[in-house]
């Protein structure tokens, strides 16, 4: 693997080479450089302790710089209610341009967890925030805490588990720290305006002295000393693609990262779109274009394990090609609405209508397991409000999969919300709303739900809107067994589509309709009996294994900054006991 010589470029002047490799003596390594005796070595050098009053804090420095390194450090947080204190450890350059990596543990209440907090800031600019939950309780004994700093990426990692890593994206125009020397920093002082829930909890001065204990601090880092760095020639320990300068996470360490982030994150600035409305920070999208690479990999293995065994292990039906653009007649039966639902021009058209006694409903002749099903919708026109246009696949039984398209109406004038969801074993809770950027009763748009063992897409005139992976390898449930049915309805739902339900139906209006024109489900999976399956091609660039391109993620970011109003994956208040792991 090829080294950018970073020394050379930083240090014309090199120093021979020395690697630092330490375990450490505080009175040796740091010096305490603030709290009036408060900061403390004690054990001949092997422990520090930080304490915290009313009058002050205190917290500590290193001795030496660094310009890339693998810190490590033991401490043991605040007991108790630790509410209103951090205890901050972190990297740092001086300067207003500084570049900083942190850890800061937020205290909170007896038997509540720390909040974990990360950050990384380049030139001064941060707001790069990932939040966490510890799987152990940090106040009973030490753990490790680690920042792996090189050349192409940071690690944040506890106990050895990565937790966070934050890639060098300079080509894609992001800046990364690499030419500012930092010292380590640590403290523990006073934030209670702002650390545990907000502010809301303050810091129980009853509770005093609070105290943080160190111990086992490592640096194995490129130490620089008037101007010069201990690691010539850019390779840090030179040997070999092992060394920490040349680290990166291997499958092991991917997945253990993966396992934290499903199941103990708490707050990810890549996610937050509410708090970017011009547009998520460029490492944000960057990611999900390097995490592409996984999906595809993935889609291949998936492609060749559908070639080794029929699906779903139906090999004992008769397999048969179903590809129909649709015929309304051909296709579909109307179920409900003692005909309030009408075929219309020789089956091209389909209309749905709803008045103060019913609405109405039809549903596809044949069940789906995994397809492309497009339709054309005009929505109803005029004031909607209270009145729902649904359009979904799904499954029988108790234990349903379903995938949803519904469409809240809204006053005359208001926009629509498209309400998107995903069912799988009988449960959902996985809404994500928008805003259109076009009106839908205006003329007929295409809504196209493009379901593969990969994932789910949710498109709108050929542009997504949403992606809903197969997590399954993180425990997370994805339909893949069970067939659906296209249903659609317009229905009458005043008590929660428009505003809350704050909004009713005006009956005056009525009758509603809704039209529909053009299905297609010529790229699907589908039998019209329970004896026979089509054949569904497992070529890995079919629609059968395809994902978005970064194109398509360019557009779904686009969607999602401008036109989304609302995530369940960001709702924090409606899930206190923690977001899906998805």
């Amino acid at each position: 693997m090829a080294i950018i010589n970073y020394s050379t470029i930083l240090f014309p002047l090199l120093a021979a080479i020395m690697i630092y490799s330490v375990s450490a003596n505080f009175h040796q390594d740091v010096e305490i450089t603030w709290g009036d005796g408060r900061g403390q070595i004690t054990n001949n050098g092997d422990l520090l302790t930080l304490s915290l009053d009313k009058s002050s804090g205190s917290g500590f420095q290193s001795k030496n710089e660094y310009l890339f390194g693998k810190i490590d450090m033991q401490i043991k947080l605040v007991a108790g209610n630790s509410a209103g204190t951090v205890t901050a450890y972190y990297l740092k350059s001086p300067g207003s341009t500084w570049d900083e990596i942190d850890f800061e543990f937020l205290g909170n209440l007896s038997g509540d967890p720390y909040t974990l907090h990360t950050n990384v800031f380049t030139q001064g600019k941060g707001d790069r925030e990932q939040q966490f939950k510890l799987w152990f309780d940090p106040t009973i004994d030490f753990h490790t805490y680690s920042i792996l700093w090189n050349p192409q990426r940071i690690i944040f990692s506890v106990d050895g588990i990565p937790i966070r890593e934050f890639k060098n994206m300079e080509s894609q125009g992001t800046l990364f720290p690499k030419n500012q020397p930092m010292r380590m920093y640590s403290s523990l002082w006073n934030a209670e305006d702002w650390a545990t829930r907000g502010g809301l909890v303050k810091t129980d001065w009853s509770k005093a002295p609070f105290t943080a204990s160190y111990r086992g601090f490592s640096e194995e880092a490129c130490v620089v000393s008037n101007g010069k760095s201990s690691c010539s020639n850019g390779s840090g320990q030179g040997s070999g693609s092992g060394s920490w300068f040349s680290q990166e996470l291997d499958s092991t360490g991917q997945e253990r990262m993966r396992w934290v982030q499903s199941n103990y994150m708490i707050y990810n600035y890549c996610t937050d779109a509410k708090r970017f409305p011009q547009g998520l920070p460029r490492e944000c999208l960057s990611a999900i274009y390097l995490s592409r690479q996984e999906t595809t990999e993935y889609r291949e293995k998936m492609a060749v394990s559908a070639t080794k065994k029929p699906l779903l292990l139906l090999s004992l039906f008769f397999f048969v090609v179903a590809a129909s653009a649709g015929n309304f007649y051909e296709s579909f039966d109307i179920t409900w609405g003692d005909g309030r639902a009408k075929i219309l021009e020789d089956g091209q058209l389909l209309t749905c209508t709803l008045d103060k006694i019913s609405g109405s409903g039809f549903q596809s002749k044949k069940e789906y397991l995994y397809g492309k099903i497009d339709m054309k919708l005009k929505l109803v026109a005029g004031n909607s409000a209270g009145t729902v246009t649904a359009y979904y696949l799904s499954s029988k039984g108790a234990t349903w999969d379903e995938i949803d398209f519904e469409f809240l109406g809204n006053l005359t004038g208001q926009p629509y919300t498209i309400h998107t969801n995903v069912f799988t074993g009988g449960k959902g809770d996985r809404e994500m709303q928008f805003h259109l950027w076009f009106d839908p009763t205006a003329d007929f748009h295409t809504y196209t739900v493009h379901w593969n063992p990969v994932n789910i897409i949710f498109l709108v005139d050929g542009i997504p809107i949403r992606v809903f992976k197969n997590n399954e390898k993180n425990g997370v449930g994805y339909p893949t067994s069970q067939p659906m049915k296209i249903y659609s309805s317009l229905w009458e739902a005043d008590d929660w589509a428009t505003q809350g339900g704050r909004v009713k139906i005006d009956w005056s209006n009525a009758p509603f309709s809704a039209s529909y024109r053009s299905f297609n489900d010529q790229s699907a999976c589908s039998r019209t009996s329970n004896a026979t399956w089509v054949a569904c091609d497992a070529n890995k660039d079919s629609w059968m294994w395809t994902s978005l391109n970064n194109h398509q993620y360019g557009q779904m970011k686009w969607v999602q900054d401008e036109f989304m109003i609302y995530n369940y994956c960001t709702d924090y208040k409606r899930f206190p006991q923690g977001l899906a792991k998805e």
